[in-house]
């Protein structure tokens, strides 16, 4: 199956086909008829992969890897002196190419190293986990981490081409699939109530990774982001909408210093924006407590009683987000399940609230 996200100059497909690994050389001569490929991968992921990714490209190509470690803390400046260097040593070119191949955290630094070595080279998305398929690989997000919060340093580049293959889920462990599942069910909140309950009606063969299922819910998150980048690329307005849960989720992200997973987090500050859109009165609170029901019902943590953390810690940390708007927190809220809307006037004390009921408090 092919996507094509329309960006005019920046335009690319993304294909999701089961097997496709297998074909990866005859998509990038598509879309690329330079010389050199570096893959940088991570070493959780290249070790399943990589052989069969670098034996369709090295009948053509000159192909050369970067192993970085797993993990969040990998996505830092600290990763990009390796990647420079690796690519310097090999001489590439504004010409070549790179592949991120692996989840979320290599495909967003190697991401941010094309966009800035040599003031821009070509890059590719395979992405293996589960949440980078339907969301970090799409749309053109690229950045680092700094102490003080998540993607903090970045830029917008979109990828030459996605390849996406839905058999990689296989080899994940329940966690990770868990972990996607918090963007997957954020998709159908903020864009699709018809797809929120289709999620609903298949969670037993989502979570079984019926690969025909798997396949049509990738393919349909990965709609709903094209529709909203192919609007607003550059995040100037509509695409805020994709960040519902993030700012409360990357604050607690950030907290529990990345004990947590992205999309574990997403869920707990969705279910926070659900609270809140209940107190506003968007939806009921009987709506907001399906919603976090729901998040449970796929594995995803409802509460931070355990965590440890202080409301007040949990509401400095959002100030430190790239959330913040001319001095106020932009907060994504429903005005039904299904219809998001951006919103800059939410308080101290609603948070406060939220993460009240958030830890366990009476709804």
């Amino acid at each position: 199956m092919e996507l094509y996200v329309d960006l005019g100059a920046h335009s690319y497909s993304i294909y999701i086909e089961n097997n496709i690994l297998k074909d990866t050389g005859s998509y990038i001569e598509k879309v690329y008829s330079g010389k050199k490929i570096m893959i940088i991968s991570a070493d959780n992921v290249f070790p399943l992969y990589g052989d069969t990714i670098v034996k369709t490209l090295e009948d053509k190509y000159e192909v050369h890897s970067l192993i970085l470690p797993h993990g969040e803390p990998t996505k830092s400046f600290q990763s990009l002196p390796k990647i420079y260097s690796a690519l310097l040593e090999a001489r590439f070119s504004r010409s070549d190419l790179i592949i991120a191949l692996g989840g979320g955290v290599i495909g967003d630094l190697a991401g941010f190293a094309a966009a800035s070595f040599l003031r821009g080279i070509k890059f590719i998305q395979i992405p293996t986990s589960l949440l980078a398929q339907v969301d970090s690989s799409v749309g053109g997000k690229v950045a680092v981490d700094l102490p003080e919060g998540k993607n903090l340093v970045g830029a917008f580049y979109q990828p030459a081409l996605v390849l996406i293959d839905p058999l990689v889920l296989n080899t994940l462990p329940e966690r990770y699939i868990n972990d996607g599942m918090g963007e997957v069910i954020k998709h159908g909140l903020i864009m699709d109530a018809g797809y929120y309950e289709w999620l609903q009606e298949h969670r037993e063969e989502i979570l079984a990774r019926d690969l025909s299922i798997c396949e049509q819910m990738i393919l349909i998150s990965c709609r709903i982001k094209r529709d909203v980048v192919e609007q607003d690329p550059t995040e100037q307005g509509i695409r805020g909408i994709l960040n519902f849960g993030h700012t409360l989720g990357h604050a607690i992200e950030k907290l529990m210093d990345f004990k947590l997973l992205h999309g574990q987090c997403v869920a707990l500050g969705s279910i926070a924006a659900a609270y809140l859109s209940a107190g506003r009165g968007e939806i009921t609170m009987d709506e907001a407590v399906q919603i976090r029901n729901v998040f449970e019902e796929f594995g995803l943590p409802v509460s931070i009683k355990d965590f440890g953390l202080a409301k007040e810690a949990v509401i400095a940390a959002t100030k430190n987000d790239k959330k913040m708007d001319s001095g106020k927190i932009k907060f994504i809220l429903l005005h039904r399940i299904g219809e998001a809307f951006i919103d800059r006037t939410v308080t101290d004390e609603q948070m406060e609230q939220s993460l009240d009921l958030l830890m366990g408090g009476a709804l």
